[in-house]
């Protein structure tokens, strides 16, 4: 039966690979492509930084509080190509995002120390509405219940809750960032070992990248801001329930009771515990905050983002067609939290530890366009007076994407009248047409969870999801020392130019914006899981 598998395994395999093993190299060079090693924990609890990380080679991160564990994945490596001609920085928020904050944050052919937080610092600079800022000492109560209930139409968030010492999410004591732009897309990657979590971001802008760019800019730092809320508050329900204070409320505060017969001091007697704080036990009621707190941070950006266009668009009307998908992951521990709007994929590999088994391919996000029949049929409902919510395969008859980050013409009927001619929806008699609410989901991670590949939809156009898992699969097995990301970008040109009729050379000569015609703007990021250990370096060129 083995061998039967084996057999079969190989066939698959090689029916993937077939016509392109014999096909050149591409030529060209990536927009982004970088990579990331674990370091070992040395048993002084040290961490050795390698030296493809572009600071000084042996920089020791000292943390006497941290225990012991084993890594929550063991390497990574994204990489992302153009297709789509795009403008360069824009001025969208006053020139303050391309010009002040992205720069500090694009790190596009390796990983480096992220020294501050400078959207937070620089985006308190902006007057997006009459609403002050939350106060730096503590948080002030009612504030920060507004800021629970409404979710939308606040002030930036750039001064949370006094930030927890050593606390589990988003920690910015040691925190390594990579990432740039590919044409209309943007990719983020921002991990710290010394607290054993990893955020990855994929933005894939359409009509212009200023919707990615502001993503790119500002929801890595609203996502930590929640999740520092979540904690705050958590921190503080359990002091106030140590002081002997009652009325905790365990599903807001993510509190779980100890089990019974638990042997660890801190959970005799069935005390209430902080998982929050516990990367590698964290209760439900915490995981299902944390995915809250995903989901607040992108309405959070959504409004800021709407907020922004509402100031510009005399200007530049164009601003009112600009939109994004959204993937976002953070990896803490054991649990794999995912955050995904529009067509975007996070696809896990599992399974095939064992000789001879097979690899299988799981989708953790879902699929968020007219072709979709929930997403059809949801749009279709909610319009019963419009006869044509969806003609010509689209959506109004604009963008096959039922959900999306900004697109505000079709979600506001300002900003649809804003356009001119051709451009300005007919009839747009009940917007939102286009939604804004997330898909999310937590995963916790196994012994037979291999690796997480997150791609643009740019690169679903020419793989499925068993192709894209047999293929990574395949490359790290013949090629430990390689980068799985840029195997993908560099298949995929294969592909596209045996498509088209083309040597890869006379695909990769075509200028941006006419090589549209051939491919989608692709991004790639692998995450190797667990303690798979390899020795992948960062590469600069495809």
């Amino acid at each position: 039966m083995g061998s039967y598998v084996k057999e079969k395994t190989s066939i698959f395999v090689a029916e993937i690979m077939k016509g392109y093993l014999d096909l050149p190299e591409p030529s060209g060079e990536l927009s982004v492509s970088f990579g990331y090693q674990c370091s070992t924990i040395n048993q002084d609890n040290s961490f050795l930084v390698k030296n493809e990380i572009e600071f000084s080679p042996e920089v020791q991160i000292q943390s006497s509080k941290m225990r012991m564990r084993s890594s929550s994945f063991s390497c990574l490596s994204g990489a992302a190509l153009s297709a789509n001609a795009t403008l360069a920085n824009t001025n969208i928020c006053n020139g303050i995002i391309g010009e002040e904050i992205l720069p500090g944050l694009d790190s596009p052919n390796s990983f480096r120390r992220l020294e501050s937080s400078p959207s937070l610092a620089r985006l308190d600079l902006l007057s997006l509405s009459s609403q002050g800022s939350m106060s730096t000492s503590g948080g002030s109560v009612s504030i920060e219940n507004d800021l629970l209930e409404s979710g939308r139409n606040l002030g930036k968030p750039m001064s949370a809750p006094t930030r927890i010492e050593s606390s589990s999410f988003l920690n910015a004591m040691d925190v390594q960032m990579a990432g740039g732009a590919a044409g209309e897309d943007r990719v983020q990657a921002v991990c710290s070992e010394e607290n054993g979590w990893l955020f990855c971001g994929v933005y894939d802008g359409f009509n212009g990248r200023d919707a990615a760019d502001f993503l790119a800019g500002t929801l890595y730092e609203n996502i930590g801001f929640y999740l520092h809320l979540l904690e705050w508050r958590t921190r503080k329900k359990y002091d106030s329930l140590e002081s002997g204070s009652a009325g905790v409320d365990p599903i807001r505060t993510g509190f779980s009771r100890a089990k019974e017969g638990d042997s660890s001091d801190s959970e005799k007697d069935g005390a209430i515990l902080p998982h929050s704080f516990d990367r590698e036990f964290p209760s439900k009621s915490f995981r299902v905050g944390v995915l809250d707190c995903l989901s607040r941070a992108l309405a959070q950006a959504e409004s800021d983002f709407m907020s922004m266009i509402e100031q510009e668009m005399e200007d530049r009307p164009d601003l009112v067609s600009v939109g994004s998908c959204v993937l976002v992951v953070l990896l803490h521990g054991n649990d794999l939290y995912i955050l995904n709007l529009g067509d975007s994929r996070a696809v896990l590999a599992t399974g095939g530890i064992q000789e001879g088994s097979l690899v299988k391919a799981v989708q953790l996000t879902e699929t968020h366009t007219v072709d979709n029949e929930i997403e059809y049929e949801k749009v279709m409902a909610d319009h019963p007076d419009d006869p044509s919510p969806i003609f010509g395969g689209r959506v109004k008859g604009k963008l096959k994407l039922t959900r999306a980050f900004g697109v505000g013409y079709l979600k506001r009927k300002e900003m649809n009248d804003a356009l001119m001619g051709i451009l300005r929806v007919c009839n747009l008699c009940s917007p939102p047409y286009v939604y804004t609410h997330p898909f999310t989901k937590s995963h916790r991670v196994t012994e037979n969870d291999q690796f997480v590949v997150l791609g643009s939809d740019g690169l679903f156009d020419f793989f499925s999801n068993d192709e894209i898992v047999q293929l990574v699969h395949l490359f790290i097995q013949d090629s430990p020392f390689g980068d799985p990301a840029k195997h993908l970008v560099e298949q995929l040109v294969l592909r596209a130019a045996e498509n088209a009729g083309f040597s890869t050379e006379e695909l990769m000569s075509i200028p941006a914006g006419r090589r549209r015609k051939y491919h989608d703007d692709v991004t790639v990021i692998v995450i190797i899981l667990g303690n798979k250990q390899r020795t992948s370096t960062a590469s600069t060129s495809l």
